[in-house]
């Protein structure tokens, strides 16, 4: 079979038009079918309002119709995947009409989460058999990573491995290859550990805000919790999967142990308590709209909400262990469900996974933990959970016990992470192809120098990587120096530089709480050198002598995009969020993100068809002061190509696990020949831009669009991107002007009482200050 250019989705429900939505993401052309037509216009519309589409204008990629009069049309499809009614009846039927449709080889596959692949393809043609599979999706399909793939004995290892690597490099999916066993991995343990946690909550009388604190962050769990989960994905959807699940396995499973559906879901199906989609479940908003409501578990009646109050979680302070020790009423809860949970894995894995790694995967991907199940035992001790249960009267899993009499699931062997299989052997930890991770390199080797706030590593091919350290990687003097520093060791030993790490967060800029207490203490004018030292650093960056690429996942605002707006290419992962946000804190961008912005768009503004030449000296502010302004921040990596922060030649990797391998490859592409970039001149705009840009400013203040401040911090922005009234367009003006004025304007900014309340809302809240 060849690559795969064109989809067929059948079923337009939410996970139907999630998964249509992400393929178009990934650069197909898709046709969306339902029972009628007009049900699929309308889920592509619901994915648009819903953020399925990382830019607006794939949703063009999609065609709808209905499955009656337009089935034919998925005739040319390559992979044709079936998003119907968890009903084995209609799946079927559906089959047979696909089969006399489609072409030969291409794939079909099932996004059920119940069913098994068996059931699926049981008395059905050998050539559908051996061109099926399911592709199990988790909600929503743009952004969880998890993908679920299960072959079954007749499937093609061409067809598995096709749609692996599809969903591996253009989907940007965690793929983990299961067995055909009821629940697959992910809800298989995730529903245990669910059906536990909100079945002993109820029994204990627990509060709502109490069981999803204590059962989440101590564990690396999402704060969501269990009940937060719940209203997340749907009660009744839950409550479908649970019973599904309970059909599906034998009397002798400990899921068993639980009711399929708790008498107070029951209650809550009935009065069309659903979760967000019905706007009330475990938690709603108060009649007036201004509090949150939950309901008590004893009574079943809506209260206020509440900060979670408890001695156990007081106690613990956040160590899992010690809170599964304490006697507390919370302490109880989380060893009543955590210990069951993880003895549980330990109990199914032979039956539904080849490892431990696979498991854990599965339950970061799907269910967003930090760690897997296998990964807590190891920091629990796997012999501390092993007398935990005997003291309890839990079975003990015999895979659990090998694993405690070996000192658990997983060991560092010959600089390379192994895991305990259940069989007894060991084996490395499963990795696909071509991923570099700092994780894996800090397991085999020592940092090339470590800086504290930073370290540098060896990826290997004479490419060095930067990686920061700071809380959300935050710039302050110690990594600025550390940078330059590692500049200085790339030039003598390496062929080129990654900035970037494993972490969720490229960077969130400067670290405002240390210039803020700068400013307070030496005024706004004492904050000028370290001004200066970003400038110096950054410059350094752009004119190494060898090739910079930034490796930008997760959020790079201020500073932290201003840093990649100097590297010689961006390699961003497909969701990443980037901004110059500096005016939301009433300044404006001081570490040449102005400079850089004029640059790019002088060289070519960003319209419909992506970059095209910039007529005349004013555009280019224009263009820029549009993005700078406003602080806009990119969606996804799509959206910042619109925007300006990426080039049409930076690279978009939709993996997040590829992306420092491909930034890596960037290096390499542009080490041989390199020359750093000549600097160059620009051509400010003067008065006349700076007219036209205070023209916008008027028009938006006159509509009040802006406030008083951000009128202020318009203009100061206005005087760097057109150098103000007594420029002269005639005379290009060098780089390091346009950055004095940068300078001057944040200074000047930093003066300013209304400023310094953002700055100081900003660190309290989090949110800006609209003043």
């Amino acid at each position: 079979m060849g690559a795969i250019r064109k989809a067929g989705v059948i079923g337009a429900g939410v996970m139907g038009s999630g998964i249509a939505a992400h393929l178009a993401n990934a650069g197909l052309d898709v046709m969306l079918l339902d029972v009628e037509a007009a049900a699929a216009t309308a889920a592509v519309a619901r994915q648009l309002k819903a953020g399925g589409f990382m830019d607006p204008v794939f949703a063009e990629r999609i065609a709808t119709g209905s499955v009656d009069d337009d089935l034919p049309k998925v005739a040319d499809a390559d992979w044709i995947i079936e998003a119907v009614a968890e009903r084995l009846d209609v799946k079927q039927a559906l089959y047979a009409r696909i089969e006399s449709v489609r072409k030969p080889g291409s794939v079909v596959s099932s996004n059920t989460s119940t069913i098994p692949l068996a059931a699926l393809v049981e008395g059905l043609p050998e050539a559908f058999a051996a061109d099926f599979l399911v592709t199990h999706f988790f909600n929503p399909p743009r952004t969880m990573p998890l993908l679920e793939l299960v072959a079954g004995p007749a499937t093609r290892p061409q067809v598995l491995a096709v749609i692996r690597d599809f969903g591996d490099r253009r989907l940007g999916k965690s793929i983990v290859v299961c067995r055909d066993t009821p629940g697959f991995i992910a809800n298989r343990v995730g529903n245990f550990w669910m059906a536990a946690a909100v079945n002993e909550a109820i029994a204990l009388g627990l509060d709502v805000e109490v069981a999803d604190a204590a059962i989440s962050k101590p564990f690396g769990i999402p704060k969501t919790g269990i009940f937060g989960l719940m209203d997340l994905v749907g009660i009744d959807l839950m409550a479908m999967v649970m019973r599904s699940l309970h059909g599906a396995l034998p009397d002798t499973d400990a899921l068993k142990q639980y009711p399929v559906e708790p008498r107070l879901l029951s209650r809550m199906v009935e009065q069309n308590r659903l979760g967000q989609k019905s706007g009330a479940g475990f938690v709603k908003l108060s009649a007036d709209r201004k509090t949150r409501e939950v309901i008590d578990l004893a009574t079943w009646d809506y209260r206020p909400q509440r900060e979670p109050e408890s001695d156990s979680l007081d106690a613990a302070k956040g160590n899992p262990r010690a809170l599964i020790e304490h006697e507390g009423t919370a302490g109880r809860y989380v060893a009543a469900v955590m210990e069951k949970a993880l003895a549980y894995a330990a109990a199914v894995t032979p039956e539904i996974a080849a490892g431990p790694d696979a498991v854990d995967t599965a339950m970061r991907a799907g269910y967003g933990w930090a760690k897997g199940p296998f990964e807590i035992i190891d920091q629990l001790g796997a012999g501390w959970l092993v007398a935990r249960l005997e003291q309890h009267g839990i079975p003990v899993p015999d895979y659990l016990g090998r694993a405690a009499a070996a000192g658990g699931f997983y060991s560092v062997e010959g600089g390379a992470l192994v895991c305990l299989l259940p069989d007894g052997t060991r084996r490395k930890v499963a990795t696909a192809p071509g991923i570099i991770t700092l994780a894996a390199v800090q397991l085999a080797s020592q940092p090339v120098q470590n800086f504290g706030a930073a370290r540098l590593w060896d990826l290997g091919d004479d490419v060095a990587c930067f990686e920061i350290h700071t809380k959300m990687n935050t710039f302050n003097p110690e990594v600025l120096n550390a940078l330059m520093a590692a500049l200085e060791r790339v030039e003598r030993e390496f062929r080129g530089l990654v900035i970037g790490t494993d972490g969720p967060v490229f960077s969130a800029g400067a670290d405002i709480r240390q210039f803020l207490e700068v400013v307070e203490s030496i005024g706004p004018t004492g904050f000028g050198p370290h001004i200066d030292h970003g400038h110096r650093v950054f410059k350094a960056v752009k004119y190494a002598p060898f090739p910079v690429v930034g490796a930008a996942a997760g959020l790079a605002f201020g500073g932290g995009c201003e840093l990649l707006l100097h590297c010689d290419a961006i390699q961003a992962h497909g969701e990443l969020s980037i901004g110059l946000v500096e005016t939301s804190i009433g300044l404006v961008p001081g570490w040449g993100g102005c400079k850089e912005m004029l640059l790019r768009f002088a060289e070519g503004h960003v319209g419909a068809e992506g970059y095209a030449r910039a007529k005349g000296p004013v555009a280019p502010a224009l263009a820029a002061f549009g993005v700078i302004a406003p602080a806009k921040v990119s969606s996804s990596a799509f959206e910042a190509r619109r925007f300006g922060y990426l080039r049409p030649t930076d690279g978009i990797t939709m993996n997040r696990a590829r992306l420092l391998a491909d930034a890596k490859a960037k290096v390499l592409a542009l080490a041989d020949g390199y020359a750093p970039p000549t600097p160059v001149v620009v051509t400010l705009s003067g008065p006349s831009g700076a007219s036209a840009l205070c023209n916008v400013l008027e028009t938006n203040a006159v509509a009040g669009r802006i406030t008083a401040h951000d009128q202020v911090v318009g203009e100061a922005l206005v005087t760097v991107l057109t150098g103000g009234s007594s420029t002269d367009p005639a005379q290009p003006t060098p780089e390091d002007d346009i950055t004095a004025l940068e300078r001057a304007a944040f200074i000047t900014l930093l003066g300013e009482a209304a400023t310094l309340e953002r700055v100081r809302h900003m660190l309290a809240t989090g949110k800006p200050l609209r003043n």
